[in-house]
């Protein structure tokens, strides 16, 4: 352990130092004497790694040139080395960038050894990028994985105090982002009413909809100096969700797409699919085919992690519940129930399906975890809620009324509670209970350990998976946001500790609900358990927090097991 904090603290000396370096350097290149003046590069978007395998792993920076850029291409030099002052280089390699691809480099760093720290950075004409620390995956018999798992950074809603406290942990085997890393709304858009004052407006300050917009996009949020430090602390493994693209994407277009004065979302989608990649450190298994993002992670044989695509290459349109509201208010529910057992509704598409059964299939780590987007455990609520018939907390007194004086309900309150559970969120899971009834037979067929991963929601869940039989297949733990306002917002005059108390008591399969803050995970695996401890920060409106501990689950392996225990 004194090893690991020297090395800590070294690797944090050698990021200060080489970042003051780089801005000495750029700023006396830039005073040459000459009246033609040559093209320097900076590195303001800092380095990160991610994908990480036994063998390899993705590293990543972007070059930034001056203002006479002259369209010339960059030959980059990179290093990987096995301590902190790179005097054990392993690694070296150049490549090439240019405007072609927003000056972006991405390099898979193979012939490394397995379950390593390394230290990372680039040089172009001697200047010098920061310093990145990444770890390869181990193999064969492993004690324990931990992950950091996050989700939902909307970068005008508050400051990435989140990134800040992760990228100080010096025990993490990898960083899960679940989706959603940068949104897509316009300056006046989603949760921005404070980013004047934070000092947080985003670029363009139109909607991103061309692959112009979306590399500016991406450029402000790496920008972030907690953001960076995250990146150059922990690989990273990530998928996307949404608002990479649009709100509410599925595979033909998006609730927040207009294609009359947007143009087709074919063309919105593959602008989206190439500034992901150009900017994030992940690796395609096929490079002809980048929206199959869907990949595996091997912590020898303990934890097999499936990444999974649940927005475009499968996700068939989500339902409405106006589209069966009929007069007077009235829900249809036999012809909602109809549209929701429709056999051949598709949330991951049948090739992704294929590919999950055969990875799982060949696995032999004790646990499957699902890093996945949206919810997949059963989160029915009364649909006069859903709906929006009655406030959180009238419901909530109506119960107790029914409770203690049942009475004295009048036939108008009779008639609320007379009304069944539905989804919440058809968006979710939820919308596609055939395919999720498919992954969990799957699951039970394989006698597998399963664990899913999710977010997009801005809120904290902890749920047993059951199947419509109530067979326990697994356990869900759901992440809250980095910065993205969850019920907090949506119920303004609520108690958010009454909130979620009252869902827990409302939804069976829900354990715990958190509604109020921003923060992540720390999913440890081990052999005889997996435990998801959920981390907050008090506030992401100021860079003066503090953090706030949550709860502490587990679950046990074994078809006797496979429930939430308390940790």
């Amino acid at each position: 352990m004194k090893h690991q904090n020297s090395s800590r603290r070294q690797f944090i000396r050698q990021f200060a130092a080489s970042t003051a370096a780089l801005s000495t350097s750029a700023a006396l290149s830039a005073c040459g004497g000459s009246s033609v003046q040559p093209v320097y590069v900076t590195f303001e978007h800092g380095v990160a790694s991610g994908d990480p395998l036994s063998d390899r792993v993705i590293i990543w920076t972007r070059v930034t040139p001056t203002t006479n850029y002259d369209g010339r291409d960059f030959d980059v030099s990179w290093q990987v080395s096995s301590d902190v002052d790179f005097s054990k280089i392993v690694k070296t390699g150049n490549v090439i960038t240019n405007g072609a691809r927003d000056f972006t480099i991405k390099v898979d760093v193979t012939g490394l050894s397995p379950n390593s720290i390394y230290f990372y950075r680039f040089n172009f004409d001697s200047r010098l990028s920061p310093v990145g620390k990444t770890k390869t995956l181990p193999t064969g018999k492993v004690a324990q994985v931990k992950l950091a798992v996050m989700t939902c950074s909307n970068y005008p809603a508050g400051y990435f105090n989140v990134y800040a406290e992760i990228a100080k942990l010096n025990d993490i085997d990898a960083a899960v982002h679940l989706g959603d890393y940068i949104y897509e709304y316009p300056r006046d858009g989603y949760a921005s009413q404070d980013a004047a004052a934070l000092n947080r407006l985003v670029e363009p300050k139109t909607e991103t909809v061309t692959l112009t917009d979306y590399r500016s996009r991406y450029a402000i949020y790496r920008r972030d100096a907690d953001l960076q430090a995250m990146h150059a602390a922990v690989p990273l493994i990530a998928v996307w969700d949404d608002h990479e693209f649009a709100n509410d994407a599925w595979i033909g277009g998006a609730e927040n797409h207009d294609p009359a004065t947007e143009g087709p979302f074919s063309a919105r989608r593959a602008a989206a699919l190439q500034a992901y990649h150009e900017w994030m450190p992940v690796r395609l298994n096929d490079p002809s085919k980048n929206d199959r993002i869907y990949r595996s992670f091997d912590f020898g044989d303990l934890v097999s992690l499936h990444m999974l695509d649940t927005r475009l290459i499968g996700r068939e349109k989500q339902l409405s519940y106006a589209s069966y509201m009929g007069a007077g208010g009235a829900f249809d529910a036999a012809r909602f129930a109809a549209d929701m057992s429709n056999p051949t509704r598709q949330l991951l598409g049948t090739e992704q399906l294929t590919w999950l059964q055969s990875q799982m299939t060949k696995s032999t780590a004790t646990w499957q975890i699902l890093g996945q987007q949206v919810l997949m455990a059963r989160m029915n609520i009364p649909a006069p809620l859903v709906l929006g018939q009655i406030s959180f907390s009238d419901y909530t007194n109506l119960l107790g009324k029914a409770q203690v004086a049942p009475a004295s309900l009048t036939v108008a309150e009779k008639t609320i509670l007379a009304q069944p559970a539905i989804p919440y969120n058809l968006d979710a899971w939820d919308g596609y209970v055939v395919a999720r009834e498919t992954v969990f037979g799957a699951a039970k067929a394989l006698n597998k350990n399963l664990i899913a991963l999710a977010g997009d929601t801005h809120n904290t869940w902890a749920s047993d998976l059951q199947d419509m039989n109530g067979t326990a297949i697994g356990v869900e733990f759901g992440v809250t946001s980095v910065t993205s306002p969850g019920f907090e917002e949506i119920f303004p005059k609520e108690d958010p500790a009454k909130v979620a108390g009252g869902l827990e008591q409302i939804i069976g399969p829900l354990v715990y609900a958190e509604t109020k803050n921003r923060g992540y995970m720390v999913v440890t695996a081990t052999p005889t358990e997996t435990s998801a401890e959920w981390r907050y920060v008090s506030t992401v409106k100021s860079k003066t927090y503090s953090l706030v501990a949550g709860k502490t689950l587990k679950v046990l392996p074994g078809a006797g097991n496979r429930k939430l225990l308390a940790g």
